[in-house]
């Protein structure tokens, strides 16, 4: 006799979901819910290409180089490619800002709609050939100029996101979706190759047990930022150290932070004085989702959902994680002001 109890004949997908809220929202026109729909055909066909990459000879170079100066792997290309197509044939976006592109992309007249999206379709890419978890990030605004599209579009605030998201291609292939109204994760079900809604209106403990940096830049960082990890390591009270974990894969990271609470960092340093990851594609959709999940983000003296953006690849110092993790972080910055 087979056991019906395991399987939800009411099963909340993420189509559903995003349908659900978007009925909710004064004057919605189904727009979004098309462009999300078209992001997440794009992440499925990402994660199956994602899981068959080294049978399928996705792995290895692609022998060039993008815009923000990474080598290009094959399935970055593939990915980009992917997110690029799905989001056009959605007639909801008037442009894009891909990682991989130099240039905004611009919609064909015939298929544009109102919104603008910023992504990072395949990031922490050079972990592919390790198979260590990667991921895709997107942030979605709402066009500000009319007419024929531009670069103004883009350059916006992260205050004035209407949805972002990313997902992991991890041990399972998990999407993190907010529209304004909370967090929430969904896990991807290959059976009926759906997205379902796993923890719903999901909150970051303010205070975790693990600190996440790229340690080997010690010798090019800030004193405050030495300092700070220090107190991490040998904690004065005479309290547990915090634990050290880093992926190097971003989405990895920042899943682990929301997850378990912490801080991550990826600060300015003196090879890199204006920090390694970008604004639009990276930082924001991050950190829109922390701040949904009751954490904090910064640029070590900004908040980064105000930075006004100034070009499409802009990089920023960026430090995010639970509440009382960033603000202890922002103490020793304030100390050497």
């Amino acid at each position: 006799m087979s056991d019906q109890s395991a399987f939800d004949t009411d099963v909340w997908t993420l189509t559903r979901f995003v349908i659900e809220t978007g009925r909710q929202a004064k004057g919605a026109t189904g727009e979004l819910t098309q462009l999300i729909n078209a992001i997440l055909t794009a992440i499925k066909a990402i994660s199956s290409a994602v899981r068959k990459a080294g049978l399928a000879h996705l792995q290895g170079m692609a022998g060039s180089v993008n815009v923000t100066g990474d080598d290009v792997k094959k399935l970055d290309v593939l990915s980009n490619l992917l997110v690029i197509n799905m989001l056009q044939a959605s007639y909801g976006t008037c442009c894009m800002v891909s990682e991989e592109n130099k240039d905004i992309i611009i919609t064909p007249k015939d298929k544009r709609g109102k919104y603008v999206v910023c992504f990072d379709p395949l990031d922490g890419s050079s972990n592919i050939d390790c198979l260590a978890s990667i991921g895709t990030i997107f942030a979605i605004y709402k066009r500000v100029t009319e007419g024929e599209p531009t670069e103004k579009d883009a350059l916006q605030p992260g205050n004035n996101m209407v949805c972002a998201g990313y997902a992991l291609y991890g041990s399972a292939t998990l999407v993190a979706l907010s529209t304004g109204a909370g967090l929430n994760f969904f896990m991807l079900d290959p059976a009926i190759g759906e997205f379902i809604l796993t923890e719903r209106n999901v909150k970051m403990k303010p205070k975790g047990k693990i600190y996440s940096v790229n340690e080997g830049y010690a010798k090019y960082f800030h004193p405050s930022i030495n300092e700070y990890l220090k107190h991490k390591k040998y904690p004065e009270d005479g309290s547990s150290p915090y634990g050290a974990r880093y992926v190097g894969s971003m989405v990895s990271d920042i899943h682990r932070t929301i997850t378990y609470g912490g801080i991550f960092m990826y600060p300015a340093n003196e090879k890199s004085p204006k920090g390694k990851l970008r604004l639009l594609y990276e930082c924001n959709p991050i950190a829109f989702l922390i701040e949904q999940a009751g954490g904090l983000s910064t640029t070590g003296t900004q908040r980064i959902l105000d930075v006004q953006p100034e070009s499409l690849h802009q990089r920023v110092p960026f430090v995010a994680g639970s509440h009382d993790d960033v603000n202890e972080y922002l103490s020793f910055v304030q100390k050497y002001q």
